[in-house]
């Protein structure tokens, strides 16, 4: 009878879920209705700040998912066992995520019936196109890769598919920053740091949802995590967080050695009002000082520190988008360096902008476009990972 209890206990909780991810779900397509029908002139953005709150949630959703699979990788590519059980699951969240940050990028951009007109007509020279082949790439090979994981017969293609995905995540997460790296009309970007300094911040914030999804799922399923598991992939997470805290310092100190970027960096580090604020105390201490210290210090490392440290990764990622992409675009372009401009454009002015409820609930529809799949999938589907007993290699 206790069973039976904590079965049915289970599956309304289930259905809770579900029925508080749709909502929140529809909230986003009600966003979308209202931007569509009213325009964007409803939203914070404008002609200085194109790029709003929705793409501060699709970029983290499609760096984050790139990153997650970084988990699968280590297990089919490398061979350690302990990732390759994980690999299923670090799948899942990669399509997951992906689906629900293109599902923001498409709906925020407008007229996204116009998508049959980039998927059929490329355009080679733009970056964007790139990302349109990039995308659907990557949800092919992972799909094939789940396949070959959870297929006995197609068990003899993993290494392969696993190779593939390792090398086409490198590449994707390398086109989204080329994104901004080929943009050259605002102070901000144009660096070619930018790609790896994507992809290392892809490694931390990857791995940062991971951690956070295994524990929920285990918590849900009453099982408790290998304490030698958790010891190894917190390790890892505090390696990630600190190589990913080395790519952003350096491509703000290599923008601080040139002359024409002095200006930007004062206004983003020093005399940008929230930036500064969002930078040093949302990234730099909520986002990898508090996490290092959950991680690394003496009596902590248990699981609720690395629940929590994930979950301040994650907050801190946020924080940093919102700095590089909203503040990116307010600080406006020294067309002449040294000579003031202005002009009835706004020419030479620091934009404003103050995101709307409705860029909000269409970002948090992404998470839970995002969040539907993956509850439904370890719902239906086996993706709990099956540890055998764990020896240190």
């Amino acid at each position: 009878m206790a069973d039976l209890s904590a079965l049915r206990s289970m599956n309304r909780l289930f259905y809770v879920l579900l029925a508080l991810g749709g909502l929140v779900a529809l909230g986003g397509a009600y966003a979308v209705f209202m931007m569509e029908h009213h325009g964007h002139v409803i939203s914070g953005m404008n002609n200085q700040i194109v790029w709003g709150m929705p793409h501060v949630f699709a970029i983290f959703l499609i760096v984050a998912a790139s990153g997650v699979l970084n988990v699968a990788s280590i297990g089919s590519v490398f061979g350690k066992a302990i990732y390759k059980a994980r690999a299923p699951l670090a799948s899942l969240l990669s399509i997951a995520m992906l689906s629900g940050g293109l599902a923001v990028l498409m709906l925020d951009l407008g007229r996204p019936d116009r998508i049959i007109v980039a998927a059929t007509n490329y355009n080679l020279t733009s970056v964007f196109a790139w990302n349109v082949v990039l995308y659907s790439g990557m949800f092919s090979l992972v799909i094939v890769y789940l396949w070959t994981m959870m297929e006995r017969r197609m068990n003899i293609f993993n290494k392969a598919a696993g190779l593939a995905v390792f090398a086409w995540r490198f590449i994707l997460t390398t086109g989204t920053g080329l994104i901004f790296a080929f943009l050259t009309a605002r102070q901000a970007y144009g660096s070619a740091l930018l790609p790896p300094m994507f992809i290392v911040l892809s490694f931390a914030w990857g791995l940062a949802v991971f951690h956070v999804v295994q524990a929920v799922i285990y918590a849900w399923n009453e099982k408790t995590l290998d304490p030698a598991i958790l010891h190894r992939k917190k390790n890892l997470l505090g390696v990630f967080v600190i190589g990913s805290l080395y790519m952003v310092a350096a491509y703000h100190l290599t923008n601080l050695y040139f002359a024409h970027q002095t200006a930007f960096e004062n206004f983003i580090l020093r005399d940008g009002g929230m930036f500064p604020n969002l930078f040093w105390w949302g990234y730099i201490v909520i986002g990898n000082l508090i996490p290092l210290l959950l991680i690394y210090a003496p009596g902590l490392g248990k699981n609720k520190s690395v629940m929590a440290a994930s979950l301040l990764v994650v907050l801190g990622a946020f924080a940093l988008l919102y700095v590089f992409i909203i503040g990116g675009q307010a600080f406006p372009l020294s067309i002449f360096p040294g000579y003031e401009v202005s002009s009835s454009f706004a020419d030479g002015q620091i934009a404003s902008y103050q995101p709307s409820l409705y860029e909000f609930l269409l970002g948090f529809g992404g998470l839970a476009i995002a969040f539907i799949i993956t509850t439904v999938s370890v719902r239906v589907l086996n993706f709990m990972p099956q540890d055998k007993p764990y020896i240190s290699d």
